[in-house]
């Protein structure tokens, strides 16, 4: 009796439906772009600390291939699913965040899981899982995003994933975090009265939490000094944004040409990470970049109406807090890159170098597939 109830109320495993081909393909053409312009941005620098010039790509197109597995089986899998274990999720996110002071630190911090070949951000599940527990907890209690104690539970739960990460002086996976929660409770359905209260609050925490960086994180204090002036932190602070914008400025309208860029070769530092777009528009130009942005533009338009005409509020929810977190995540990365906000270290989205992000990404468009496959949109 109770595998018949379970059955009926997350229906088969295999979701039946055709998935929607347009955002499928938009996440095609930005990962085989994403990958060619990784090669592009890794060669030099790989050759000169790794003796191989195909060293970070290499590792990454296996991880995208089996990144694209996982896309494929979870486009398939009921993400209904996913609503069952949403508790799970969450507490495995909580443990792992826990669990990297467990394991050596990298660059002097605990951010970084590593077994074995395999190495991971635990703050990776922790995005995932708070889009998944709030999906699973609004669409169960809609009734209740009117009641403030229930909405301090959502925050509760939000505060301690971000104050885990916070510690391991991770900002720009707290920003991300905290962003997508709180979009989700905004369209969870917020009462008016609480959103007025939590947009009250949110810019009060958000003016601490600039002077708290500001004048008691040292590390991340110095970074918002070089972001109002990098060129007076030429040799330190300042360096890899005044080498992103000199990258940026030499590109022009029409690029240097693919394979072209001068700022790779060791004047960025790690070009194929965080700063890679700054590569991009130096062999692109503003054009190359300007259609980069459209398309990332287009897969979220494309992820939103997949939300919208979800055939459930889990799934509407799903699909939202997943797309918002890939649009916010390029948005930040594009603003530090130009000096726009201060260097939060975020990688872009199928651009950056990092497999195991790669590979958990491309899992996160395949559940939004999922969601598709059920929705009422036009899939051809």
């Amino acid at each position: 009796m109770a595998k018949k109830q379970n059955a009926s109320r997350f229906g088969d495993f295999w979701i039946k439906g055709k998935m929607d081909i347009t955002f499928f393909g938009l996440v095609m053409i930005l990962l085989v772009i994403g990958l060619i312009m990784l090669f592009s941005a890794s060669y030099s620098y790989a050759l000169t600390y790794y003796g191989n010039s195909f060293r970070f790509i290499l590792r990454q197109v296996a991880l995208a291939a089996v990144g694209l597995v996982c896309m494929f089986v979870l486009s398939k899998v009921n993400y209904k699913y996913f609503q069952k274990y949403a508790v799970w999720i969450y507490g495995i996110a909580i443990v792992l965040l826990i669990a990297v002071y467990g394991f050596p630190a990298v660059a002097n911090v605990h951010r970084w899981i590593t077994i074995g070949p395999i190495q991971f951000q635990p703050s990776e599940i922790g995005k995932f899982a708070i889009v998944v527990l709030f999906a699973h907890l609004i669409s169960n209690n809609a009734e209740k995003m009117g009641n403030w104690r229930f909405v301090a539970l959502l925050l509760g739960l939000l505060a301690a994933v971000c104050l885990l990460v916070v510690f391991e002086t991770h900002i720009s996976a707290t920003i991300l975090i905290f962003f997508i929660g709180m979009v989700l409770i905004f369209v969870g359905g917020l009462s008016k009265k609480l959103t007025v209260i939590g947009i009250t609050l949110a810019a009060g925490a958000g003016v601490g939490g600039y002077f708290i960086i500001r004048y008691y994180l040292g590390y991340a204090s110095d970074r918002i000094m070089a972001w109002l002036d990098p060129w007076a932190y030429p040799t330190n602070e300042g360096y890899q944004t005044i080498q992103s914008l000199l990258a940026i400025g030499s590109g022009g309208i029409l690029g240097r040409g693919f394979g072209q860029s001068r700022q790779k070769y060791l004047w960025v530092p790690e070009p194929h990470n965080d700063f890679i777009f700054s590569i991009v528009c130096e062999e692109l130009g503003l054009i190359g970049a300007m259609v980069i942005i459209i398309l990332f533009c287009a897969l979220v338009w494309r992820g939103f109406t997949i939300a919208m005409r979800a055939r459930d509020k889990f799934g509407s929810l799903l699909a939202l807090g997943l797309t918002f977190q890939v649009g916010l995540q390029v948005a930040l990365n594009i603003l530090v890159v130009t000096n726009t906000i201060p260097n939060t270290g975020i990688g872009l989205p199928f651009f950056s170098y990092g497999g195991t992000a790669l590979m958990i990404l491309l899992a996160e468009m395949g559940i939004i597939l999922s969601v598709s496959r059920s929705s009422s949109l036009e899939k051809s």
